[in-house]
């Protein structure tokens, strides 16, 4: 491995501006999700920061997530698999309070921009980079609206691991998952940005409150839980790659 370590909805109403700013212009963004947990899923720390800095902009927020099994479920208070199955839109669903859509639905004319959060679910059940690293192969909705996106010229915003599958599908893009070094810990997954180089990707170091932007190709990224640091640099990161990914929607 190249990174270590029936559900029922009740007919709740939920308020339409669960994500989103009502009676003004805002723009519109697709949240793709993995799952819910770290070491399986969507790292919430991470979608929780990416929500909050959207609600501040007055960004209009959907969330998306596959409707597929997960590569496996871990139990998170012992960090060991465990003999169960879950489905990834469902716990999904757990961070989207609900309003989660199947994201072969996800089409980008629908949205300015879109972007995906980290968590071992990026590598795990958006694609196979846990297991097979610079081979990995990345599943056909998210490879479709990754280049659907791109070639639309809207801006995609990553973060975490999540940089893998953009280098996977669009070969030449510049992202960052932080050093390439390990730092004493501070940095435990160095090996990354030589996967993202071995798939034609550009690695540029970064530290983990800043974010790299790809003018060309639109592509905004922050390393979030890459770094083992306190929490708010990793909301600082996730702000500043917010900011990049609005700003250049043009909205």
């Amino acid at each position: 491995m190249w990174l270590s370590r029936g559900l029922v909805l009740s007919r709740v109403r939920y308020p339409r501006a669960l994500h989103s700013a009502a009676a003004r212009p805002h723009p519109s963004v697709a949240l793709v999700l993995s799952g819910c947990g770290v070491y399986d899923g969507t790292e919430i720390h991470e979608a929780s920061a990416i929500l909050v800095h959207l609600s501040r902009v007055g960004a209009a927020v959907q969330v998306y997530a596959p409707n597929i099994p997960q590569m496996h479920v871990i139990d998170h208070a012992r960090g060991e698999p465990a003999v169960e199955s879950r489905n990834v839109l469902v716990e999904s669903a757990r961070i989207a309070r609900g309003r989660v859509v199947d994201l072969n639905k996800l089409q980008a004319q629908d949205h300015d921009a879109v972007i995906f959060p980290g968590g071992f679910g990026a590598a795990k059940n958006l694609s196979s980079f846990a297991v097979d690293g610079k081979d990995c192969k990345v599943i056909t909705d998210v490879e479709r609206v990754l280049k659907d996106f791109h070639q639309a010229g809207k801006p995609i915003g990553l973060c975490c691991i999540a940089p893998v599958l953009v280098a996977r599908v669009l070969p030449g893009v510049e992202v960052t998952v932080g050093q390439e070094e390990e730092e004493g810990g501070k940095w435990p997954y160095p090996g990354t940005a030589e996967a993202i180089r071995c798939m034609g990707g550009k690695h540029f170091p970064g530290d983990v409150h800043q974010a790299h932007v790809d003018m060309k190709n639109k592509i905004v990224t922050t390393p979030a839980f890459m770094c083992e640091t306190h929490l708010h640099h990793i909301f600082d990161g996730i702000g500043a790659m917010v900011a990049d990914v609005i700003r250049l929607s043009g909205k």
